[in-house]
């Protein structure tokens, strides 16, 4: 269960998501930020679909990154940044809806790696059904500041 950060924080994640051109392009937000805990929303519309009419794969691995990646960022002090450094995703259904929610949580935060998990649901009519799974190993980098 997450819990309540400093506003610093959360202002500190929110700007790294806002440099984050490829959440800018694909028209991603960030409406939740909390210890352990991000969301990412993404709407569906047509630059982000593939052929069938579908949002792409990839997009949701780039939300479902995002998202566990912020989650750990959470954890990791001021003077500090997150790197991905793997993934393994699961796509069990078709992500077919209005939009997107990336609900990225840490499962186990270290001085050196932050383990974490990402579930990305498709809202349809207001009912959320879950279209991808992924788990993720974080690298904090003590000492390396974002751009």
């Amino acid at each position: 269960m997450s819990q309540a950060i400093p506003a610093e924080f959360v202002e500190r994640v929110t700007a790294s998501f806002q440099r984050q051109n490829a959440m800018h392009l694909i028209q991603a937000s960030l409406p939740v930020v909390e210890q352990g805990l991000t969301e990412i929303h993404l709407p569906h519309w047509q630059g982000v679909e593939q052929q069938h009419g579908f949002i792409h794969g990839g997009v949701v691995g780039m939300i479902a990154d995002s998202a566990a990646g912020y989650a750990a960022m959470t954890m990791v002090p001021a003077t500090a940044s997150v790197l991905t450094v793997e993934f393994k995703m699961n796509l069990v259904a078709p992500a077919d809806g209005e939009k997107l929610i990336a609900r990225g949580q840490v499962v186990r935060s270290g001085r050196t790696l932050i383990v974490t998990k990402a579930e990305v649901f498709a809202v349809k009519q207001g009912k959320e059904a879950l279209c991808a799974l992924m788990q993720q190993t974080i690298m904090v980098m003590h000492g390396k500041t974002e751009k």
